[in-house]
């Protein structure tokens, strides 16, 4: 028999997040919830260390929103870098062609 893993969708486990501020007994959160208390401890933990950027979905990565900016950051660069080479090129060819 195989056990059937639960998804629990963001908004779930932020709401879970903010509950387990407002409560002190994460057992009986639990028990309402219907997960396990370890489940909640992790959920907690990861929202901490990641805030907005906690609980991404399926196949994202888990990133701090400095590591998001620096992503994009790297992104423009590798784009910007690219342009210029394609610049530098059309430049050489156009310059061959007048003379």
């Amino acid at each position: 028999m195989t056990k059937v893993r639960k998804k629990y969708d963001r908004v779930f486990k932020d709401r879970a997040v903010e509950l387990i501020k407002n409560r002190k007994n994460l057992s009986e959160l639990s028990r309402e919830l219907g997960i396990s208390a370890a489940q909640l401890y992790k959920w907690r933990k990861e929202s901490a260390e990641f805030g907005s950027g906690s609980f991404p979905g399926n196949g994202n990565l888990k990133q701090t929103p400095e590591q998001e900016r620096i992503n994009t950051l790297e992104k423009k660069l590798k784009d910007s870098e690219l342009e210029l080479e394609i610049l530098k090129k059309a430049i050489g060819i156009f310059s061959k062609s007048d003379q």
